[in-house]
């Protein structure tokens, strides 16, 4: 008895300490599988490999009709079958290459030569049939090799339907009552057969570690203790400590550093812990001393000590008992000191839980054993649950009590609400006899938690991520506007744009978690995540976050490389063309929506949206162009054409319908057009195509200035006209070609009416050189003493009822 005691608690001791190894053996898996065919290709023929994956399907086959009929679990089956398309897959990827190789040298040969035509030579002849015959059987291994691949696609959901099936199956069945003596009574029946089985695993396990104490194998296995022991306790406490001064040193203060800081002390935990485990399993497996079995149980346990470290790093970073200043949820700090202890409880529990299933498992213990065992189990974890949620409500009600009450989101409270419930159901559930049930919903608390734990943790960290990196008054953001000259309320909304579709994305990965299938492992939940990157089907609408993921990718960089040619035309290389500057924006505007249309177009290929898809889309724009679209198509055209012909270009001096100013922009839809006043007035671009338009600076017109002075009978014509030319030649704005001209348009009784016109470089010009040579005209004639004529006295008469003077 003795011996079996100390068995057994070298048994407990060694599978506490098995860790992490399993997990690297089980990220090995997947690629020496994938890797096994390629390395057989060349050794195998691929003909027998495929017949021997077909007899292994069949053989899964089999055994599912055999277990679904006895009701056994059928959770290795999945795994198989997993393995059987992993190894068609790469058969097809090997020979896809041969493939190709035959039938370009079958190009290369050509075809048979045509009747009439000279023959070819026997040995021409030979070498084709021969490359035929081989493209016929190679054709048939890759389709046998395809065939096989959706073959074990198909069974593996069918497993996984038939396993679910079980489950639900199980959930309906009830057991004697923990109250009951019966209950009890059977757990004593089967306790000597039970306590066999694991004392023939504790001495295989004790053997295992004898193996590993051997003088060949006892320098790495105390090494690889030493190590375990070095990373849970000083080596974790020194991957804070680097970490809090790299923070410090290189991350900016604010938000981002406390949630990468929530998510640093998350892994640091998961990993320290896992390292120490991985290493004690090398240290007792080093010389291959563990049996399959063993080997095997270790790798299952494995697993479940990974979840459980990062169930208790996600709560001791959401807690941040030490450090209140980097704590994500808004807790008070009493509630922490209370549930401090409860994130390694619950990693314990849920170890305990991986730990006792996957040992009742390879030890064949007994029913009444696997229930007690779950029983327990569904009492532990609720009960810890149901304990925290009581210490939470009874702190919350002192700090209202004593101050005003805080408000907490809806989904906080409808979280805590559901657990509560949870928490009854499942005690309510094990004393009934409904043991598995209250199991699952213990199960499923823990899951939960962990994925919402982990989806706060991602979501706070990505907001705070692109609200760093694009804060326009960040280091970050600044060099993001003078590289590509983007606005700062351009970076902002791009923060809250890309925040949200990270945070949506975020939640469909979670809620693929949530719904993946009762008692999965690690391949189930990389998997489940990869079918909700691959698509998620809603009904008959399939959605793939992974192509519009993709396609946001291509759309973003397209209208970066868009911003960037955009921008080296408008300021390297037009500039040095020979295109006025309207020409040069009307360019640059063209390229832009064409470029913009392409990009648009390539992240609608890369989201797998097919335009045919799109004619519902069409045909209803071709109803509403019908009803009410028909001036946004024809503005829309019209802008086209004034960007291709150029009737009216950027910096064009234009009037039309009583609108004269500068045009500033030519948009697709309409053209603003900068008045006199520095308004704005928004022109739609049909109105230039379809009513009358004067184009004032149209191919460079030169600007005209004209004076007009009224000039007393007795004035010297002469001199008159040698003042004004020597005006309009002395201003340098003037132009000498057309040369300045002096006119004598009228002569009345009373005055003379002499014109001068100049011609100035551009109509903008005139309005204001005409008011300087005005005021140089009133100086010189001041000073020749040329008065101005002035209009004739007006005599006021007061005229009678008739018309005739009134008397005076």
């Amino acid at each position: 008895m003795r011996t079996f005691i100390r068995q057994l608690s070298i048994l407990s001791l060694a599978l506490s300490l098995l860790g992490f190894a399993a997990s690297a053996a089980h990220a090995q898996s997947p690629a020496s599988a994938s890797s096994a065919p390629a390395s057989a290709s060349s050794t195998q023929d691929p003909a027998q490999a495929l017949v021997n994956l077909s007899k292994q399907l069949d053989t899964i086959k089999t055994t599912l009709s055999n277990k679904s009929a006895s009701g056994a679990p059928v959770g290795d089956l999945r795994s198989q079958a997993g393995t059987v398309q992993q190894q068609a897959d790469q058969w097809v990827t090997t020979l896809a290459p041969q493939m190709d190789s035959l039938q370009s040298r079958l190009t290369v040969l050509g075809p048979p030569p045509a009747a009439g035509a000279p023959p070819e030579t026997a040995a021409v002849s030979q070498q084709r049939r021969q490359l035929e015959r081989d493209k016929s059987k190679l054709d048939g291994e890759i389709k046998q090799a395809q065939l096989l691949s959706q073959d074990a696609t198909k069974l593996t959901t069918e497993i996984a339907e038939t396993r679910n099936q079980q489950f639900q199956t199980q959930l309906t069945l009830r057991a004697d009552s923990p109250l009951s003596i019966h209950f009890w009574s059977d757990v004593v029946k089967s306790f000597p057969d039970d306590m066999a089985h694991l004392k023939r695993i504790g001495g295989r396990l004790a053997d295992g570690i004898s193996t590993a104490w051997q003088p060949d194998s006892r320098t790495p296995f105390l090494l690889c203790l030493i190590g375990a022991v070095l990373l849970i306790v000083p080596g974790r406490w020194l991957a804070e400590r680097l970490t809090l001064v790299i923070a410090r040193r290189f991350m900016p203060e604010g938000h981002f550093r406390r949630s990468a800081l929530a998510l640093i002390f998350t892994l640091t935990v998961t990993l320290s812990i896992g390292l120490a485990f991985w290493l004690v399993h090398q240290g007792l497996n080093w010389n291959d001393t563990l049996d399959d079995d063993l080997d095997a149980l270790a790798q299952a346990i494995v697993r479940s000590a990974f979840f459980s470290a990062f169930v208790a790093g996600l709560g001791r970073a959401l807690l941040s008992f030490h450090h209140p200043s980097w704590r994500l949820p808004n807790l008070l700090d009493r509630t922490a000191h209370a549930l401090r202890w409860f994130p390694w409880l619950l990693g314990g529990a849920f170890l305990l839980l991986g730990v006792l299933e996957h040992l009742n498992s390879t030890a064949g213990t007994s029913l009444p054993a696997a229930v007690c065992t779950r029983a327990l189990l569904a009492l532990l974890i609720s009960g810890l649950i149901g304990t925290a949620l009581m210490r939470v409500k009874r702190i919350k009600r002192s700090h209202d009590h004593q101050h005003h009450q805080a408000k907490h989101p809806l989904w906080v409270g409808a979280l805590a609400g559901l657990a509560t419930l949870a928490v009854v159901i499942a005690w309510l559930a094990v004393f009934t006899g409904y043991i598995a049930f209250a199991f699952f919903i213990s199960w499923q608390m823990l899951w939960i938690g962990m994925i919402v734990s982990s989806l706060y943790i991602l979501t706070h960290l990505q907001h705070d991520l692109f609200e760093t990196v694009l804060n326009p008054k960040g280091r970050s953001g600044q060099k993001l506007q003078s590289a590509f000259n983007i606005s700062p309320s351009a970076l902002e909304q791009s923060s809250t744009v890309l925040s949200a579709l990270c945070r949506v994305l975020l939640l469909m990965v979670a809620v693929g978690t949530l719904l993946m299938p009762f008692g999965g492992g690690p391949n189930d939940l990389f998997s489940h995540i990869g079918n909700v990157f691959v698509g998620l089907k809603v009904g008959q609408l399939t959605i793939k976050p992974g192509a519009i993921f993709n396609a946001l990718i291509v759309f973003v960089v397209g209208l970066m490389v868009v911003r960037i040619i955009k921008r080296w035309l408008s300021e390297q290389l037009l500039p040095k063309t020979k295109f006025d500057l309207g020409m040069q924006m009307s360019i640059v505007t063209l390229l832009n929506y064409v470029a913009v249309v392409i990009v648009f177009a390539l992240a609608l290929k890369t989201a797998d949206v097919s335009l045919q898809s799109l004619t519902w889309i069409a045909s209803a724009l071709s109803v509403g162009i019908g009803f009410g679209l028909q001036a946004i198509v024809s503005n829309f055209i019209s802008g086209l054409i004034l960007l291709a012909e150029q009737p009216v270009k950027v910096g064009d001096w234009v009037s039309m319908s009583g609108v004269e100013g500068d045009v500033k922009r030519i948009n697709v839809r309409a053209t603003e057009i900068q008045l006199w006043d520095r308004s704005t007035m928004i022109v739609p671009n049909s109105q230039f195509i379809t009513q009358n338009l004067r184009n004032v600076t149209h191919g460079n017109a030169l600007g005209r200035v004209k004076i007009t002075l009224p000039m007393p009978l007795g004035t010297d014509a002469a001199k008159m006209r040698e003042i004004m030319l020597e005006a309009l030649n002395d201003n340098n704005a003037t132009l000498e070609t057309p040369a300045p001209y002096v006119t004598l348009d009228d002569i009345t009784s009373t005055a003379m009416s002499f014109s001068g016109v100049a011609y100035v470089r551009s109509p903008r010009e005139a309005s204001g050189i005409k008011s300087e040579l005005l005021f140089d005209l009133l100086a010189r004639l001041e000073k020749a003493q040329l008065p101005l004529s002035t209009p004739q006295s007006m005599i006021v008469r007061n005229l009678g009822p008739l018309g005739e003077d009134a008397p005076g």
